[in-house]
């Protein structure tokens, strides 16, 4: 098929969008694909699969702010669902492993906080894809949208101001102290109960997952995307990375995503520490429980690992204190 009727066929899909009408006909998947159209132009989305990020969560909501009148609560979760129902089954969910059964049950995809636990990305079609990353086919889905959902109203001209918020939570996880951080999660927590949020129900979940999507982004740059254990670095063309941004002390315990509060683990490793089979002393050396038994005879048995200096960036040090909580209150003597 070529380019001029792929281009119609997508029109066609954009105009005839299946939409809840019970509070009136929802707004939420034009302005989600609007969304998308926009991270495509600014470069954030260059291939066929969408992740949640920031960046998307913000656009969608300065879209949403400009375009939406009606009385519809501000949801981002909603359509990034229900799209997957669309004919023609363009817009495809890929779970995250584990968590396939969720995506069975509408109901339980209702809160972003579901959501961004078990959906990895939307796929979308190749040509659908093809399309978004030319501009003139870009532009005539954006008008498809705006004139069929949006009739009357000015084409609107957002400035892109996704870089600018993620830049200003890059400094909260960079520069902020533990203090700092964590009166700003209070700050949004408190918020949240509030009369304000009716209309943005999302807000708090939407906050702290951006929080610490950039705390991840933040901690794997900083250890060039390198296991400071087991010095694994494997870094992917792709949107993927294989070592892990690991919490020393639980955020949901302190409410801490600064930087010094992270190291970067391959998955095997974090999922070790969190379970206490390793810890991690004053001199930044491998300590090793007593409370497991492994294969001595496997090249990959964590006994290997006994005294091994961690491999540390330049500043931002992992935290003393946080690793002694890690000792007192996580590690299996």
């Amino acid at each position: 098929m070529d380019s001029s009727k792929i281009l119609d066929y997508y029109r066609y899909a954009f105009n005839h969008l299946k939409r809840d009408k019970s509070k009136g006909a929802a707004p939420h998947k034009p302005v989600l694909l609007l969304s998308v159209l926009h991270e495509f132009a600014a470069g954030r989305v260059i291939g066929n699969q969408v992740f949640i990020t920031p960046e998307l969560t913000r656009t969608f909501a300065t879209y949403w702010n400009v375009l939406v009148t009606s009385g519809h609560e501000k949801r981002f979760a909603l359509p990034f669902y229900h799209l997957a129902n669309e004919k023609g089954n363009w817009w495809r969910l890929r779970p995250v492993p584990g968590c396939e059964v969720w995506l069975q049950n509408a109901g339980s995809m209702r809160t972003f906080a579901n959501l961004s636990a078990a959906v990895a990305c939307a796929e979308i079609d190749a040509g659908l894809a093809a399309l978004l990353m030319q501009p003139e086919s870009r532009q005539a889905l954006r008008q498809e949208l705006l004139a069929t959902y949006f009739p009357g109203q000015v084409a609107p001209r957002i400035d892109d101001d996704s870089a600018g918020y993620v830049q200003g939570l890059e400094n909260e996880v960079v520069n902020e102290s533990q203090a700092e951080y964590k009166a700003v999660i209070e700050g949004l927590q408190a918020a949240a109960k509030t009369a304000r949020t009716k209309q943005d129900p999302e807000k708090y979940e939407i906050e702290v997952y951006n929080r610490g999507t950039v705390f991840r982004r933040e901690v794997i740059r900083l250890y060039q995307e390198t296991c400071c254990i087991s010095g694994l670095r494997v870094s992917a063309t792709s949107n993927v990375t294989l070592v892990d941004a690991c919490h020393i002390k639980p955020f949901a315990l302190g409410f801490d995503n600064t930087l010094t509060n992270g190291i970067a683990l391959c998955p095997n490793l974090h999922r070790a520490f969190d379970r206490g089979l390793l810890t991690v002393d004053d001199n930044y050396r491998v300590v090793l429980s007593g409370a497991f038994i492994e294969n001595a005879a496997s090249p990959f048995n964590l006994r290997q690992l006994a005294g091994v200096a961690l491999t540390l960036p330049s500043h931002h040090l992992p935290s003393l204190e946080a690793f002694a909580w890690h000792r007192a209150q996580v590690f299996q003597r």
